[in-house]
């Protein structure tokens, strides 16, 4: 957890641009909010995905997990 929170604080100068609004914790709560322009603007990039969220939290995130470790048959 530590390196992706350094990994994405340093990500907004980065190019191309890293969806840093995809990222949530290991329960799909949206606990990096606080680091966008304002508070809702998390949320809001989320839904514009047609992602819902309530209660900061993603709604079916076990379904919308993505899991590198399946996706690299490790």
């Amino acid at each position: 957890a530590r390196m992706v929170g350094w990994a994405m604080n340093a990500s907004h100068v980065t190019k191309p641009k890293v969806p840093a609004h995809r990222v949530v914790n290991r329960n799909g709560m949206l606990t990096g909010k606080m680091h966008f322009a304002y508070p809702e603007q998390m949320q809001e990039l989320l839904e514009k995905e047609c992602v819902k969220v309530e209660d900061d939290k993603v709604v079916e995130f076990e379904k919308r997990f993505w899991n590198p470790a399946e996706e690299l048959n490790l």
